[in-house]
Parts: structure tokens; C-alpha cells; sequence
């Protein structure tokens, strides 16, 4: 639902801009810095990502029927090549709205990202920025990305290390497709988490007090 809502838009270049005085600018800022904060790390993106890493995981898993079977001689047997085709011509289909919930999320994610730093840039408010932080959030975010990306690092050396000879290259290939999407998207997820927190220390330096309100050109 909140992925149909449009972002909240950059602020108006600096000869439109018409707030009768700061505490309207702030109240404006404020809102749009916690939608876009919102949208970068809330429930319905973490959801979202979540949906690309199943669905990418579920197609390449049917993809990878057929490269198993192929490990296992199937290849001599038609109809076992038959199913594992089928299976692998569907699994691509179902990979195609995996790769494009990932691509639109990252996408989003750099448009978002760059319309709260426009909007920061306008003033700062200690209060205001210091929530940025959404420390529970980002800390989230890194600790599902973490785990992600071990699993990936973890397949990538494991499943080649107990494949037999006897099962060819189609269980090691399958393996290691599946840590790419697992390290892939656990580093998505890191560089998002990481970038959003260095943004929020860099408003609010460490040390300085979260409840002034003064300005500061940056």
C-alpha cells in the first residue's frame, strides 16, 4: 500500500520557497525527514525486501531442479529432463518479479535518500534530527543483512566442499546461486542501513546536545 504512495517531494528551489517564518520551514522539514526515513528502513520496505530475496529464492530453487537433474544424468532420461526443464523455464519466470522488486527498491531507496538529504540541508533541529537515528531500525536492517550476507559467504564455500563427484557441477552451481542471492541482497541491505545511520551522526555529530535547536549552514 505505502510503496503506491509517492514520495514526498525534494523541497522547492530556493527563489520559491515561501515559509512565513522557521518554525514553518521546521514543521515542513520535519515531516518529510521522518515519511522518507519512514520509507527508507519501516515495515513496509523491510517487506518489500524481504519479498525479493523469497521470490528470488523460490524461482532460482525451481531453476535449479533442472540443474540438479542435469548433475545427476537426467539428461539420458527425457522425461526427468522434461520436468526439470518445465520446472526451470517457470522458475525464471518467477525470478523475473524478484529482479525487478530488487532493482525498484534500490531505486527508490537512492531517490529517497537524496530527497532527505535536500530536505536536511534546509536548517537543523536537534530533535528532529536526532530521531533520524532510528537506532532500533538500522539496527534491525544490519543484523538481517549480517546474517544474510554469512549465509551467502557460508554456501559459497560450503556447498562446493561437500559436493561429490558423483553429483557433477548441477548442486554446486545451485549452491552457489543461491549464496550470490543471499550476498547480494544482504549487501543492500547493509550499505542502506549503514548510509542512513553515517547520515543521521553526521546531523547530529556525537556529543552534541539532541535538544538545541540552533542552525548550522552546512
Amino acid at each position: 500500500m505505502s510503496s503506491r504512495i509517492p514520495l514526498p517531494p525534494p523541497p522547492p528551489p530556493a527563489e520559491l520557497r515561501s515559509w512565513p517564518d522557521r518554525d514553518a520551514l521546521l514543521a515542513d522539514r520535519a515531516l518529510a525527514l521522518g515519511e522518507l526515513t519512514r520509507r527508507l528502513l519501516g515495515g513496509g520496505r523491510f517487506a518489500l525486501f524481504a519479498g525479493a530475496v523469497l521470490v528470488l529464492q523460490l524461482g532460482w530453487g525451481m531453476t535449479g531442479v533442472l540443474l540438479v537433474e542435469l548433475g545427476h544424468g537426467a539428461i539420458l532420461d527425457p522425461i526427468a529432463f522434461f520436468v526439470g526443464l518445465i520446472a526451470a523455464l517457470l522458475g525464471l519466470g518467477v525470478m523475473v518479479p524478484g529482479v525487478w522488486l530488487a532493482v525498484r527498491g534500490v531505486r527508490r531507496d537512492r531517490v529517497a535518500r537524496e530527497r532527505l538529504l535536500l530536505w536536511a540541508a534546509l536548517d537543523r533541529h536537534g530533535p528532529t534530527d536526532a530521531r533520524l537515528r532510528r537506532p532500533v531500525l538500522s539496527a534491525c536492517w544490519m543484523v538481517v543483512s549480517t546474517v544474510l550476507c554469512g549465509l551467502g559467504l557460508w554456501l559459497g564455500f560450503a556447498v562446493p566442499a561437500a559436493a561429490s563427484p558423483s553429483e557433477g557441477y548441477g548442486l554446486v552451481a545451485y549452491g552457489m546461486g543461491v549464496a550470490l542471492i543471499f550476498w547480494i541482497n544482504g549487501l543492500i541491505g547493509l550499505f542502506k542501513a549503514v548510509g542512513h545511520f553515517r547520515t543521521a551522526l553526521r546531523l547530529v555529530p556525537a556529543g552534541r546536545s539532541a535538544s538545541s535547536g540552533r542552525p548550522r549552514h552546512v
